[in-house]
């Protein structure tokens, strides 16, 4: 208007008016190619299980053709060999069994290191000296190996079950109780202080704001102490078995090592490795898709 009004004033030619750009949709009624049809290889390849599929077999076909060209059962047996060893020790031998004991005990350590996370983490945002004691402990038990604490664990309660859970939570505690106290640390001031202003307190206060503002960090925490855990565990049950009587998966293998039986090992290995997939890609990821994607707050 200021133009037109100023073009009358000085007796100069309007500009020229641009015309309106018109924009023709598509057959699925969208501009450009954000829809595209995809091709039934594009589509197949989107999908997050294939392609993890994809990457299994192809470490399956290089572990055969490498067992198969260094031609050393001894050493290196074939997938072949070790999933008949691995059909065997679970229908006649005692993996299930030998795997379930280790189970068993890996869920009494991770419960219990878990509960003790909380409470520290839940004293540490609550006063300055519980935040100066959880610092002051993780930086002095989170870099110490849980296996160098095996002959301690033989010494204070025994060879059985309760030494092998005294490593297991001293792996869970520390690394749950570090990220999820960085989480805690990493809410913005804006919703601690809208928390408090509807009256939030104490374990309410932790419950209901930290804790779902944090999920992102506490899940991390929970999948690196699984993952402390299991290999503690594994690795201690080379030393000694999951109780007196009986031992657990990692006693299984170090059994078959000592008789000489490879594919045996390789067996356990393999049980070690399809539990771990099961629960990062299973457990964890339904967790992750219930709450952190579902609320948004991961991509």
């Amino acid at each position: 208007m200021a133009e037109r009004i100023l073009a009358e004033r000085t007796l100069l030619p309007l500009p020229p008016v641009r015309p309106e750009r018109m924009v023709a949709l598509d057959a699925m009624g969208a501009v450009g190619d954000v829809a595209r049809p995809l091709g039934p290889f594009e589509r197949i390849v989107n999908i997050t299980a294939v392609r993890r599929l994809f990457v299994l077999i192809a470490l399956a076909v290089a572990w055969e053709a490498f067992a198969r060209f260094s031609d050393n059962p001894l050493l290196f047996p074939s997938l072949t060999d070790t999933i008949e060893a691995f059909y065997d020790a679970a229908v006649n031998g005692p993996l299930i069994e030998r795997t379930m004991n280790s189970l068993r005990v890996l869920a009494a350590g991770y419960a219990i290191g878990l509960a003790l996370a909380a409470v520290f983490t839940t004293i540490a945002v609550s006063t300055r000296i519980g935040t100066d004691l959880l610092s002051t402990l993780t930086a002095m038990f989170n870099p110490l190996p849980a296996i160098a604490l095996l002959p301690l664990a033989l010494l204070w309660f025994g060879l059985g079950a309760k030494s092998l859970i005294f490593v297991i939570i001293h792996s869970v505690l520390w690394a749950v109780a570090l990220n999820t106290h960085s989480g805690f640390t990493s809410v913005s001031q804006t919703l601690r202080m809208a928390g408090q202003n509807v009256g939030l307190r104490g374990l309410r206060y932790v419950a209901l704001l930290l804790v779902p503002a944090a999920f992102p960090a506490i899940v991390t925490g929970l999948k690196i102490g699984w993952a402390f855990a299991w290999r503690t565990l594994i690795a201690a049950e080379l030393v000694f078995g999951a109780s007196s009587r009986s031992g657990g998966l990692g006693w299984f293998i170090f059994e078959n090592r000592n008789q000489l039986e490879i594919p045996s090992v390789f067996a356990g290995l393999l049980t070690v490795i399809l539990i771990g997939l099961f629960v990062e890609s299973v457990i964890f990821r339904t967790v992750e898709n219930a709450t952190i994607r579902k609320w948004g707050m991961q991509s």
